[in-house]
Formats: C-alpha cells, sequence, structure tokens
C-alpha cells in the first residue's frame, strides 16, 4: 500500500513537477524564446532607423586605408558581418558599443586580416541589419536587410573618390558578402572603367546561385582576374545546418528586393584551390587556419597548417572538424549564430589575392 501524501507534500511535488515541464520547454524553445526577444515588434514601414553615417568622416568608418607593413598596391573595400543582436532596433547604429567591440575583436581580424597584405583595406561602419533579420524570412526582416544596402553604395562611393584609380578589391562577410555581391552587379558592373580595375570579389559565408555570376564568373584558376570566390562553409555532416542555411538564403531580384531561391543550384568556390573547377581539397594542401581575435591589425597571426579538407558539395563548402580548442564555438546563444570567431582558410585568401593581384597587374601591365 502507498504511503499518504500531507498536503505540503502534495504541493511540494506539484511545484517540482511544473519546474521540471518549464524546464523542458525551454530547453525545447529555448531558440524561439531568445529569438523573440530580438523581435523590435514593430512594422519596419513605421520604424524610424538611427542616423545616417557620414563617409567624408573618419569615424564612419571601421578602417580607412588601413595599411600593413609592406602591403601591396591594391584598394580593398570590406564589408563585415552581422555584429548587432537587435532588440529595439531593426538596423543597428554605427556608434553601437558591443556591435563595434565584436566589429574590431573578432570580424575585422579573422576575415579583413588575410588581405592586410595586399594593400590598403577601407571597412566602412554602415546601418547593418540585425542578427535577428537573418533568422526569419518576414518581409520587414528583408527590408531591414536592404535598407543596409544604401548606406554600403554610398560609403563605395566615397571610397572611390579617394580611390580614382589603381586594382580593387571588393570583399565580404556574410550580411557583408551579401551587400558586396549587389554593389559587384550594380555599382561596377555596369561601369567598364571599375570592371578593368576589379582584381577578384571574395564572398565569404554567403549563399547565391549560381546563375547570378554570368558577368562575373566563379573563379576557375588562380591567374583568373575580375572573377568570384564565394564559399558557405559547415562543418562535415552537419546536414540539418545546411538545410536550414539553403531554405533561409536570399538573393537579389532586378528591383533590389531579397527573396528566396530554395531549391536553386547554389554556388561555390573552394578558397583552397581558387577554382569551382576542383571543388576538393586534402589536408596538406590547408596554408593555414587562425583564431586572429583581438590581433592588432598589421600583425600577421600564427597559422595551423595542413588541417583542414573541404569540398564543395550540393552548393555548400563542407569542411572537417577542427579539434583544436581555438577553434570551439564560444559565448551565448546569439554569438553562436554568427560567423565563426576565427577563420579555417585565413593563409588560403590571402594567398589567392595576392596571386591575383600579380596576375592583374602583369596584364595591366603595370
Amino acid at each position: 500500500m502507498l504511503p499518504r501524501l500531507t498536503f505540503r507534500q502534495w504541493v511540494g511535488y506539484a511545484g517540482l513537477a511544473v519546474i521540471l515541464v518549464l524546464t523542458a520547454a525551454v530547453a525545447v524553445w529555448r531558440g524561439d524564446i531568445l529569438r523573440a526577444g530580438l523581435d523590435p515588434q514593430v512594422p519596419f514601414q513605421t520604424y524610424r532607423p538611427p542616423a545616417k553615417p557620414d563617409y567624408a568622416q573618419k569615424n564612419a568608418w571601421a578602417l580607412l586605408d588601413a595599411r600593413a607593413p609592406g602591403a601591396g598596391s591594391a584598394h580593398v573595400f570590406f564589408v563585415h558581418s552581422t555584429t548587432y543582436n537587435g532588440g529595439k532596433d531593426w538596423n543597428g547604429a554605427i556608434d553601437d558599443a558591443r556591435a563595434l567591440a565584436g566589429l574590431r575583436g573578432t570580424v575585422l581580424p579573422n576575415y579583413a586580416g588575410p588581405l592586410a597584405q595586399v594593400g590598403d583595406v577601407s571597412a566602412p561602419l554602415y546601418r547593418q541589419a540585425s542578427l535577428y533579420t537573418r533568422l526569419t524570412l518576414r518581409e520587414d526582416a528583408r527590408e531591414a536587410r536592404a535598407f543596409a544596402y544604401q548606406d554600403v553604395a554610398a560609403a563605395f562611393d566615397a571610397w572611390l573618390e579617394r580611390h580614382p584609380e589603381g586594382p580593387i578589391i571588393l570583399a565580404g562577410v556574410e550580411q557583408g558578402a551579401e551587400l558586396a555581391d549587389r554593389l559587384l552587379h550594380d555599382r561596377i558592373a555596369p561601369d567598364p572603367a571599375l570592371r578593368s580595375r576589379l582584381v577578384a570579389t571574395y564572398l565569404m559565408e554567403h549563399l547565391a546561385p549560381e546563375s547570378r555570376f554570368t558577368a562575373f564568373p566563379l573563379c576557375t584558376g588562380r591567374e583568373q582576374v575580375g572573377c568570384v570566390l564565394v564559399w558557405r562553409s559547415l562543418e562535415e555532416e552537419n546536414e540539418s545546418e545546411s538545410r536550414r542555411a539553403l531554405r533561409r538564403a536570399l538573393t537579389w531580384n532586378d528591383r533590389g528586393a531579397l527573396v528566396t531561391f530554395d531549391g536553386v543550384k547554389s554556388a561555390c568556390v573552394n578558397p583552397v584551390t581558387g577554382s569551382a573547377a576542383a571543388p576538393r581539397s586534402e589536408m596538406r594542401e590547408s596554408r593555414g587556419a587562425t583564431n586572429a581575435t583581438n590581433l592588432e591589425w598589421g600583425v600577421r597571426p600564427a597559422l595551423q597548417r595542413r588541417i583542414v579538407a573541404a569540398e564543395c558539395r550540393d552548393g555548400v563548402l563542407w569542411r572537417s572538424r577542427l579539434s583544436s580548442e581555438s577553434f570551439r564555438p564560444r559565448g551565448a546563444w546569439a554569438e553562436q549564430r554568427k560567423i565563426p570567431p576565427y577563420n579555417p582558410f585565413y593563409a588560403d585568401v590571402e594567398a589567392d589575392v595576392m596571386e591575383r593581384l600579380s596576375a592583374w597587374s602583369l596584364q595591366a601591365g603595370v
């Protein structure tokens, strides 16, 4: 016979059951709960964005003609990734302290750093769409992402005035690659003079339809200039993340709106081989991965060579798992939904851009 419980014991057990149910619910719906906390809760059409940057002012740039010792002759325009989480704003102000810390401490040294040896590097601050806009396909979120383009386009025009001649390199990562993709097609494609100056375009951690790259083809060799390297990398066997990324992928249409392209073949160029025609690379070919977080500009990081195997397959760049502690995910839920705070292809991009600049200089006779 089961023992009889007192009223206090019933209350205790009931409370424990409620706690267990709530704990389980939080575990299951934690992502949804945290994502909802980043939702501005106002329609984008009635939203008042932060103040517009003035690109004649130095404080509107994260980097402005920054040079590493012994850097080459190219001019690099780099568009950074998402560092603003969201909350009350669809688009973050350029002076948001937390977003700036992530940009300067993590994104620039890891993703702009590989371009430092090729020339001077400029990276505009812009009213970036929040992390929330990349976690939903809502029309408001798409409009916020498209809104960011006006700042990047204005920064690009100001940058061109500073650099009226010489080789140029366009690069972006994640949200920045999405915006650089549009710059390439809207601003460079119609201008023969700019097209002739373009060494290459690097669209890192970005998904785009393969059919988009006709005016500027995907790179098929290191001696080729004016071409595009684009990839979205994932750790091998992460099939669920691949499906989610492809399902959420957006591209620009002719009216400057972002539209889905799920089911259409995505472009991928392996940065290790530098060729869409050579989709697979072995560990022995990897020039060096690194975690350059918090490294000062112009300081070349220590590299871990021959630890990354990679392959473009089904529109995604699959890479081997990195076992070193410096390549483990860190930070809270939101931080783990941004680009990794390290670069598995740092030295590969560095070598690729230097080779293409040499090829451009040879072809241009300079």
